[in-house]
C-alpha cells in the first residue's frame, strides 16, 4: 500500500508557521448560503476553491533591497489658500485681458503709432465687444502727442485701461436699500439662462449677512425647477419663501408675496420672474403686468429693478437692455458669467450708451464670486495689469 502524505500546508498555515488542521470531510458540491438574495428562496453557490499559494521567498528581501535605496518622501500639495476679489476677478476674466493683451502686444511690439495701427486697434476693440465709441475714444487718447512715435505694448495697456475706467466710473454705482420701504422690493428679470434665480440666491445670502431679514418669492413659475431651486436658496440663507405650483399666475404671486412680506416686516422683498427672450412681445407683457400688480399694493415699488445679463451673449445684451428698459423700467444691471467668455468688453459699450447703474458682476459659481462692481479694478483686469494699492 502507498504511503499516505500528509496534506500540503496551506497559504496561512505557512505564512503564520502553523500546522494545518487535519483535514475535515469533502465538503457538498454546492453549499446554502443564506440571505444571498433579496427573494424567499435561497441560492447555491459553489464553494470556494483554495488556490495554490504562490511561493513568497522573491519578497522576504525586499525591506533589505529598500533599506539601502535612495527614497524622496511623496509631495503632497496643501489646500490652495482662499483668493481675495482681485485673485478671482482677474482668474475668472483671464480669457478677456488676454486676448486684449495679445492684440495689444501683437500690434506695438516695435511698430509706430501710425494710421495703420490706429484702424487695427480699434479694430480689435470693437472685437472684444467694446463698442465703436469707447474704441474710438481709446485710440484717439493713445495717439495724442505720440503720433509717428514707437510706443510700447504696457504704456498702451495703461492707456487702455484708464479710458475704460473713465467710462465705467459713472455706472459703479453700490445698489443702496432706502429702509423706509419695507419691505424693499426688487424685481429680477432677464432671459433664461442668465442666472437670475442663482443670482438672488446670492443677493439673498449678502443681505441676511448684513442682518436684514428677507424674503423670497418664486416668481418663475413656467419652470419647476426654479421653484425648487429658490426654495433651496430659501433654506439655506434662512429666508421664507413663497411659492405656488407650476403654472400659477406669477403677477398674482407678487401680489401675495408682498401683503405677506408686509405682514412678517420683512425688510427685503427678492421676486424671481420667468426667463423670456427680449423679442417676445407676450411674454414682455407678462412681466409689464407683473409690475402693475406690485404698483398696485405700493405705487413706489419695485424699488429696484436688476437686469441680469450674461456676459457670453455679446453684443446681444444691447437689444436686452433696451427692451427690458421698455417693459419694466430696469434700474440696475447684474452682469454674470464674466469668468466663462472673452467677451467682458461688453460691459464698457453698455455702460457708454446706456448709463444704467451696474451693481454686481460675477466671476463664478460661488456666493464669494458675485461682488459689488468696481471700476477701476475691472478696467486694469480687462487689460491684464497688475492690482494698485
Amino acid at each position: 500500500m502507498a504511503e499516505t502524505k500528509p496534506d500540503k500546508p496551506g497559504f496561512l498555515s505557512r505564512l503564520f508557521g502553523r500546522q494545518a488542521e487535519p483535514a475535515k470531510e469533502a465538503a457538498p458540491e454546492t453549499e446554502t448560503l443564506p440571505f444571498a438574495n433579496a427573494a424567499d428562496e435561497l441560492v447555491a453557490v459553489p464553494p470556494t476553491v483554495a488556490s495554490e499559494s504562490p511561493d513568497l521567498a522573491p519578497y522576504q528581501k525586499l525591506p533589505e533591497e529598500l533599506a539601502g535605496a535612495d527614497l524622496q518622501p511623496v509631495e503632497t500639495t496643501p489646500p490652495a489658500e482662499p483668493r481675495g476679489w482681485w485673485q478671482r476677478l482677474t482668474h475668472g476674466m483671464r480669457r478677456t485681458s488676454s486676448s486684449l493683451s495679445e492684440s495689444v502686444t501683437n500690434l506695438f511690439t516695435k511698430r509706430k503709432l501710425d494710421a495703420a495701427t490706429l484702424e487695427d486697434l480699434e479694430d480689435a476693440l470693437v472685437q472684444a465687444d467694446l463698442g465703436v465709441q469707447t474704441a474710438m475714444q481709446i485710440t484717439k487718447a493713445i495717439s495724442a502727442g505720440r503720433y509717428d512715435k514707437e510706443i510700447a505694448p504696457d504704456e498702451v495697456k495703461a492707456i487702455l485701461a484708464s479710458e475704460v475706467e473713465k467710462t465705467l466710473a459713472p455706472v459703479a454705482v453700490p445698489l443702496t436699500l432706502d429702509r423706509s420701504k419695507k419691505p424693499f422690493v426688487i424685481l429680477m428679470i432677464g432671459v433664461n439662462g442668465a442666472g437670475k434665480t442663482t443670482t438672488i440666491g446670492k443677493l439673498a445670502q449678502k443681505f441676511r449677512h448684513q442682518g436684514l431679514t428677507v424674503m423670497l418669492a418664486a416668481g418663475d413659475t413656467f419652470r419647476a425647477a426654479a421653484i425648487e431651486q429658490l426654495k433651496v436658496w430659501g433654506e439655506r440663507v434662512g429666508a421664507p419663501v413663497l411659492a405656488r405650483e407650476q403654472g400659477a399666475d406669477a403677477a398674482g404671486l407678487a401680489f401675495d408675496a408682498l401683503q405677506q412680506a408686509k405682514a412678517n416686516g420683512s425688510d427685503v422683498l427678492l421676486i424671481d420672474t420667468a426667463g423670456r427672450l427680449q423679442n417676445k412681445a407676450g411674454l414682455m407683457s407678462e412681466l409689464e403686468k407683473i409690475v402693475r400688480v406690485i404698483k398696485k399694493f405700493d405705487d413706489t415699488a419695485p424699488h429696484a429693478t436688476l437686469l441680469v445679463l450674461d456676459a457670453t451673449v455679446g453684443q446681444n445684451a444691447m437689444s436686452q437692455v433696451e427692451l427690458f428698459q421698455k417693459a419694466a423700467g430696469v434700474t440696475g444691471l447684474v452682469m454674470t458669467k464674466l469668468d466663462g467668455t472673452a467677451r467682458g468688453g461688453i460691459l464698457v459699450a453698455l455702460a457708454a450708451k446706456f448709463g444704467l447703474p451696474v451693481h454686481f458682476i460675477g466671476v463664478g459659481e460661488g456666493v464669494e464670486d458675485l461682488e459689488p462692481f468696481d471700476a477701476r479694478d475691472f478696467a486694469r483686469a480687462i487689460v491684464g495689469l497688475e492690482e494698485t494699492v
